[in-house]
């Protein structure tokens, strides 16, 4: 795992500027530091040492040094594609896995891709031809942003560090503000940044004679279904899982696992124990909040598979720290990135890699609205005018029930996702608890309006969940939440959280041959009525404990917002009256008052949507304004009354983000 830059240009590169670029990502590489340059092009590495800790050094060239490459993650069957060069006559020069590529590039050229099983982003460097490639892994795993002015080409593992060496282009996107607050996501190709793109799972661009050329060389196919028994199935899943595993545990270094005391990760834990016998830490943070806390799940599983357990203890304070947070994911916050930096500050200490349960719920059907939808049709077939003057009437007496499953939310969500229908239906009940249209005609100044008068903000959601191919209504959400929500919310979070200490996190499930395998499984096999990941469920049944399989399905920072609750108040209460993004031309006070005085005065439930106000401020006074990071995590540290924390030693977090 590591941080990749470079820039293209064919009137020359500067050394300084490439150095900035990666100096930028020191955090997600602390053990070494690479610039290389030559005629129009220049590479900048930052190193984590997990393969060949000896010979691994990047950038990786081939026999003739006429190919040159830097990865940013790993691949994972390097051993198998490796064996295969060689006997066909290659020389590697390194144990690394990051030479395969250079390699496999001089038999297939783009189509490398097609033989790699990992999780990477890369920069390929064909000297002879003047071309780069640059590509990212099936699911999304690795990030890649680029820009280009005129016929200078900008690529990084990190905004930021696009940053670094073009700060001209530090301009909001509105088109990427109001898909934030639509759904709480921004969708590839765009970022919160109007000229810095993102290059969508399973892409790769090929630059070659001034000409940018993107595509797409892989997909999920959710058909032909395979006719198959449950026990059957059960079994290949069972056995798929365990490959996996074995797969992503390859490392030069110690290996962990994320442990939170649900089924994804327990399962994760039970097939490392099943592939190897050597001991191996796991590591949880309990949140001390009723029966939020998952420590005791946690440590029954640990104490079965014979884990050396680490547990940490979340506190209500852990919110300080959101602007350190908003710099390191370059966009607007989560409570699960608060949780997540949290778990990886605390696992950094004793390992640099660790195995999580990321992508189960995406894969097997774990959330809720998979049914509830079903429901929605349901409701949706009463006659119009029976739900608008009867049912929607006595919704609005009903009072806000302030908790993201009560039962008033349910309804609530019901009755406004059932005016829609497909692609559209889904979409809105992703964004029922944020800003649905209605809100942000309020919210939204005129000129806001105007920008985004011709942008769908649901689209990329509709997009994916109206595919053609895709007859199934389970498959079409399953598929819209991982392309969309998957590689934008989750695991863009995992990523950033993790290497912001220099920590790789693997996921197994989002193997892409996992995912394939899954993916063509009966719907039967994923939800049954309300029983949400049917089979998984199944699978947990064999390995894991019953503290594990009894307790409710919640979010890993679902608690967060009860546990911090006076301090969210106080957030909303001192940045929102004053929020710069009024004062820019983009939202409307009075709208933002008027949801202030509505929640703070528990008449109306907009926690998740301050929330979002407050992260899009931040993130505004952070990567717009040039805000000092330093200067607002002790603003918020006085004004919550704690004290503040200095920044990890290994995060190489500068004082201020201005240009």
């Amino acid at each position: 795992m590591c941080g990749i830059a470079g820039i293209l240009d064919p009137h020359g590169v500067a050394e300084a500027d490439v150095r900035k670029m990666a100096d930028a990502l020191a955090h997600r590489g602390p053990d070494d530091a690479t610039v290389h340059v030559e005629s129009g092009l220049g590479l900048g590495f930052r190193r984590l040492a997990i393969i060949d800790l000896v010979t691994g050094r990047q950038p990786v060239p081939n026999e003739d040094g006429s190919v040159l490459v830097i990865l940013n993650g790993e691949i994972y069957n390097y051993r198998s594609l490796r064996a295969g060069l060689i006997e066909r006559g290659h020389r590697f020069h390194t144990q690394t896995d990051t030479e395969v590529l250079v390699h496999l590039y001089e038999e297939r050229g783009s189509e490398l891709l097609r033989e790699l099983r990992g999780m990477f982003a890369f920069a390929l460097w064909d000297r002879p031809h003047r071309t780069l490639l640059i590509a990212r892994d099936h699911l999304g795993q690795k990030p890649l942003y680029w820009a280009q002015r005129g016929d200078r080409f900008y690529f990084a593992s990190e905004i930021k560090a696009i940053l670094a060496a073009a700060p001209e282009l530090r301009q909001l996107d509105p088109l990427a503000l109001d898909e934030y607050l639509t759904l709480r996501v921004i969708a590839e190709p765009r970022s919160m940044f109007a000229a810095i793109r993102k290059l969508p799972p399973a892409h790769f661009l090929e630059i070659a004679e001034g000409r940018r050329t993107e595509r797409r060389y892989w997909g999920l196919r959710y058909e032909p279904k395979r006719t198959i028994s449950e026990r059957d199935a059960l079994a290949e899943v069972d056995s798929a899982l365990v490959d996996a595993v074995r797969d992503h545990l390859v490392s030069d270094v110690p290996v962990g696992a994320f442990l939170s005391g649900g089924i994804d990760s327990g399962l994760v834990v039970a097939a490392i124990r099943r592939v190897t016998d050597a001991p191996f830490k796991t590591f949880s943070v309990s949140v001390p909040y009723g029966s939020f806390d998952e420590g005791p799940a946690a440590r029954a599983v640990a104490e079965r598979y014979r884990t050396e357990h680490h547990d940490d203890a979340i506190d209500g304070n852990l919110v300080r720290l959101l602007p350190r947070l908003v710099y390191h994911l370059d966009e607007p916050s989560d409570p699960l990135s608060a949780c997540l930096y949290h778990l990886a500050e605390f696992a950094r200490q004793h390992v640099k890699v660790a195995l999580g349960g990321d992508g189960g719920d995406e894969l097997f059907g774990g959330y809720d609205r998979y049914y509830a939808n079903r429901y929605a049709r349901y409701y949706a077939l009463l006659p119009r005018g029976l739900r608008r003057h009867v049912f929607r009437r006595l919704l609005d007496l009903a009072p806000d029930g302030f908790w993201y499953k009560s039962l008033s939310h349910q309804l609530r969500w019901l009755d406004e996702v059932a005016r829609e229908e497909g692609g559209r239906r889904y979409a809105r009940s992703l964004s029922y608890f944020y800003f649905t249209p209605e809100l942000r005609r309020t919210l939204y100044t005129s000129r806001l309006s105007t920008l985004v008068e011709s942008f769908d903000a649901e689209e990329s959601v509709i997009r994916w969940h109206d595919d053609a191919g895709i007859k199934d209504a389970l498959d079409r959400m399953l598929l819209a939440d991982t392309m969309v929500r998957l590689p934008n919310h989750s695991v863009m979070i995992l990523d950033r959280m993790t290497m912001a200490h220099g920590l790789e996190a693997r996921s197994p499930f989002l193997d892409h041959r996992f995912a394939e395998l899954i993916a063509t499984l009966p719907s039967r096999l994923k939800v049954r009525g309300r029983t949400r990941r049917y089979l998984e469920m199944k699978l947990a049944a064999r390995y894991l404990p019953q503290e594990v399989l009894r307790r409710p399905k919640q979010g890993f920072s679902s608690a967060l917002p009860y546990l911090m609750g006076s301090q969210f108040r106080a957030l909303f209460g001192r940045y929102l009256p004053t929020a710069h993004l009024v004062e820019g031309g983009y939202l409307r006070r009075e709208a933002i008052e008027w949801m202030l005085e509505g929640h703070l005065g528990g008449r109306s439930d907009h926690g998740n949507r301050l929330w979002l106000l407050l992260n899009a401020e931040i993130w505004h006074r952070i990567h717009i304004e040039g805000a000092d990071v330093a200067g607002l995590e002790e603003e918020i540290a006085a004004l919550l009354g704690v004290g503040s924390q200095p920044a990890a030693a290994n995060s190489r977090m500068p004082v201020t983000t201005s240009s």
